[in-house]
C-alpha cells in the first residue's frame, strides 16, 4: 500500500515538472543560460518566480548589451551554450533569425494579443515572441528644467533647439538595442535623409553620448543632465521610485515588442521553452507591473490589475497612429545604421557640437541684426551637417551588409574598416566647413 501511494505521489510530482501540452511534455530541470540586455531589476523577479515554479531549474542570467549578445550567439553557433536570448530590440532578433540561430516553436500561453496597433507582437515564423511592449521617447528631470528655465519638450526636434544645448544625453545605438530602435524609428518615420538630419541636429546639441543604456536615465535621475532619450520603462520605474521625472512619446514614435526567443540547438531546450511560456503566462505578465520593472504587458487583460494612470498601448495614445515599424528593413541595415551613427556622431561628437554651437550663436546674432547673406550661410551650414555618405537604398543593400559581416567583432571585414575611415573623415570635413560658414555668418551679423 505504501509503495502504491509513493508511486502516485512521485507521478504527481513529475507532472508538476513538465510543460503544459503533450508537445512539450518533457521534464523541466537543470541549468538555463540566458543572454539578456535587461538589468537585474527586470530579470530577478522572473528568475525567482520561475525557479519557485520549477525547483529543479537554475536560471543563469548573463547580462550583455544587445549587440554584444548577438555577437556571442553568432560566434558560438558551432558549440552553442546559450538557451535563451532576451532583449528589447526586435531588429536584433531578426538578425539572429536570418542567420538561422533561433528555434521556431509555438507557445501555448493564453491571452497574448496578436497586435499592438499595426505592429505584430510575435514573429510570423514563431522564431521570437513579444513578452512586453515598449515605447521610446524623451525623459527629463523636472527640478533640472525649472532650475535652468527650460521648457518641457514634446518632439525629437525640440532637443535640437539652442535652449537645450549641452543639457541632454543619448546612448550610442551600437551599444544599445533600444537606442538603435529609437534611431530606426526616426529614420523610418521621417525618411532616411530628413531622419538623419534630425538625429544629427539633436545629438550635436547633446552634452555626451554614453556607451551604457542605464547611463542616460541614471544621469537624468540624479540631475547630472536634464533630458535623455530613453525607452519608456526607465522613466516609469524612476518615477515610481520617487525621482522627479517626466516622459513624453514624440509624434514620430512607435510601440514595439520587447522580445524573447530560444536559441537554436539550446543545451536545455525543454526548460528554455518553459521559461518563454512562463514570461507569456498571466503570472509572468503580471510581474511586469512591478514598479521596479514598469513594462507594458502584451496580455490586455493584465491592465485591469495595473495602477491608475498606467499606460495602456491597447487603448491608443502611444506611438504614431498607423506607423508600422519595418523590422525587416531595420534588420537589413542593422550594422550600417549603428556604424554610421558611430562614425558620423559618436566618434566625431566634438566637431559636430562645435558646428551646431556656431550655428546657434549665429542665429542668435541674426535675430538681433538680420542679414540675408548670413541666413544663406546658415542654410548651407545645416546642409553640410545633414549630408549623408550613403543613400537609403545603399544602406539596406546586400553588398553593404556583406561589408559589415562581423561588425564590431574580432572578424571585422577589411572593407568595413575602409568604409568607417571614409565616413569618419567625410563627416569631420563637412562639420568643419559648416562651422566655418556659421562663423562667417556671425561676423556679418555684428
Amino acid at each position: 500500500m505504501f509503495r502504491t501511494i509513493l508511486a502516485t505521489v512521485s507521478a504527481i510530482a513529475l507532472i508538476g515538472l513538465v510543460l503544459p501540452g503533450s508537445a512539450h511534455a518533457q521534464q523541466v530541470t537543470g541549468k538555463v543560460n540566458v543572454i539578456t540586455s535587461f538589468a537585474k531589476d527586470v530579470t530577478d523577479p522572473f528568475k525567482r518566480a520561475f525557479e519557485k515554479r520549477y525547483p529543479g531549474v537554475n536560471i543563469d542570467m548573463q547580462n550583455r548589451n544587445t549587440n554584444a549578445g548577438v555577437r556571442i550567439v553568432e560566434e558560438t553557433r558551432s558549440n552553442n551554450q546559450t538557451d535563451i536570448f532576451w532583449a528589447s530590440a526586435p531588429d536584433a532578433f531578426e538578425v539572429l533569425k536570418k542567420a538561422g540561430l533561433l528555434e521556431s516553436f509555438r507557445p501555448e500561453a493564453p491571452g497574448v494579443a496578436l497586435k499592438i496597433g499595426p505592429y505584430d507582437i510575435n514573429d510570423k515564423d514563431n522564431a521570437y515572441f513579444g513578452f512586453a511592449a515598449s515605447g521610446y521617447g524623451i525623459m527629463w528631470n523636472e527640478r533640472y528644467l525649472r532650475a535652468n528655465r527650460l521648457p518641457e519638450p514634446k518632439e525629437w526636434i525640440d532637443l535640437a533647439k539652442a535652449v537645450y544645448y549641452n543639457h541632454s544625453m543619448i546612448t550610442a545605438p551600437s551599444r544599445s538595442g533600444t537606442t538603435h530602435l529609437t534611431i530606426e524609428t526616426i529614420l523610418q518615420g521621417e525618411g532616411w535623409d530628413k531622419g538623419w538630419s534630425t538625429v544629427k541636429a539633436v545629438t550635436g546639441n547633446m552634452r555626451s553620448i554614453t556607451d551604457r543604456s542605464f547611463g542616460v536615465p541614471d544621469a537624468v535621475n540624479s540631475g547630472q543632465v536634464g533630458l535623455g532619450v530613453v525607452i519608456d520603462f526607465f522613466a516609469f520605474s524612476a518615477k515610481a521610485a520617487g525621482f522627479p521625472v517626466k516622459f513624453v512619446y514624440p509624434t514620430v514614435s512607435t510601440v514595439a515588442p520587447a522580445n524573447i526567443g530560444v536559441v537554436k540547438n539550446a543545451p536545455n531546450m525543454a526548460a528554455a521553452k518553459a521559461f518563454v511560456e512562463f514570461t507569456l503566462s498571466p503570472e509572468g505578465q503580471e510581474i511586469l507591473l512591478d514598479k521596479a520593472i514598469s513594462r507594458l504587458p502584451v496580455n490586455p487583460a493584465i491592465y485591469a490589475k495595473a495602477p491608475e494612470g498606467y499606460p495602456n498601448p491597447f487603448k491608443g495614445g502611444v506611438g504614431l497612429p498607423g506607423f508600422r515599424f519595418d523590422v525587416e528593413l531595420s534588420g537589413a541595415r542593422y550594422s550600417a545604421v549603428g556604424t554610421l551613427f558611430d562614425q558620423l556622431i559618436t566618434f566625431n561628437h566634438e566637431p559636430l557640437k562645435k558646428a551646431i554651437k556656431a550655428i546657434h550663436d549665429s542665429e542668435a546674432a541674426l535675430a538681433k541684426k538680420d542679414n540675408t547673406q548670413g541666413r544663406k550661410l546658415i542654410e548651407e551650414a545645416r546642409a553640410l551637417i545633414s549630408a549623408m555618405p550613403v543613400t537609403a537604398d545603399e544602406a539596406k543593400s546586400p553588398d553593404l551588409a556583406a561589408a559589415f559581416k562581423g561588425a564590431g567583432g574580432k572578424d571585422k571585414a577589411p572593407r568595413q574598416a575602409e568604409l568607417e575611415q571614409k565616413w569618419s573623415a567625410l563627416s569631420r570635413e563637412k562639420y568643419a566647413q559648416a562651422q566655418a560658414k556659421a562663423e562667417e555668418a556671425l561676423k556679418l551679423a555684428r
